[in-house]
């Protein structure tokens, strides 16, 4: 099956090439073989397809560049360039499309700052309920190594159940901070990139007014 389609093709691009001659007068093939070295031929050559050719006229001049065939590496990295490249494309385009949603979502200045202080505000809540939590596991902790020191005191031997409950709700409070510290640094990354988002607004607002008048 795969033989008859590439024989297909193979004819289909000699009748197209014959054409091409019809229109331009005589036409012969030039081409570089591996060595560098120049071949003229009045018909298609395997070697011609493998290397790539001119269409020469009869003045010398080329009247149409075919370029050489691709290897499977050179057509599989061929094939990846462009699949990055539609991913740019795609990319922009969402860009692009969330950008016009954002003027059409805030008509001004005032009610987009409204917006981005929303999402620090619902930040500062998430903070702030970590906080009291932590506090609380923190008095939890402290009850539990005073009942053990107060143990330790009367020089009895700590029971296992609170030396294990000791190291729980270590555990716990130092899964409360390190909470504490990513919703931290989340809000102050979020604040940097407010700042950019804010003049971007301004940007795409002024250049839409400017459009507008």
């Amino acid at each position: 099956m795969r033989k008859s389609l590439l024989i297909l093709a193979a004819v289909a691009m000699g009748a197209s090439l014959a054409a091409f001659a019809q229109n331009t007068g005589s036409v012969r093939y030039k081409w570089y073989d591996g060595q560098g070295l120049v071949h003229y031929s009045d018909s298609l050559t395997a070697e011609a397809m493998k290397y790539g050719y001119d269409l020469v006229n009869d003045r010398g001049m080329v009247v149409r560049r075919v370029p050489r065939q691709l290897n499977a590496e050179e057509r599989a990295a061929a094939a990846k360039l462009a699949e990055a490249e539609a991913a740019r494309q795609r990319a922009a385009q969402e860009v692009a499309t969330a950008e016009a949603q954002m003027l059409n979502a805030y008509p001004d200045e005032e009610s987009y700052k409204i917006s981005l202080r929303q999402t620090l505000d619902t930040f500062d809540q998430q903070i702030h309920t970590t906080r009291i939590n932590l506090r609380s596991q923190e008095k939890a902790l402290t009850d539990l190594l005073a009942r053990a020191a107060e143990i330790e005191n009367t020089k009895k031997p700590v029971p296992k159940f609170l030396t294990d409950n000791v190291a729980a709700q270590r555990n716990v409070v130092t899964g409360l901070r390190a909470t504490l510290q990513r919703q931290q640094a989340l809000r102050a990354q979020t604040v940097q990139e407010q700042v950019k988002q804010l003049a971007r607004y301004r940007e795409l607002k002024a250049e839409q007014d400017k459009a507008a008048q």
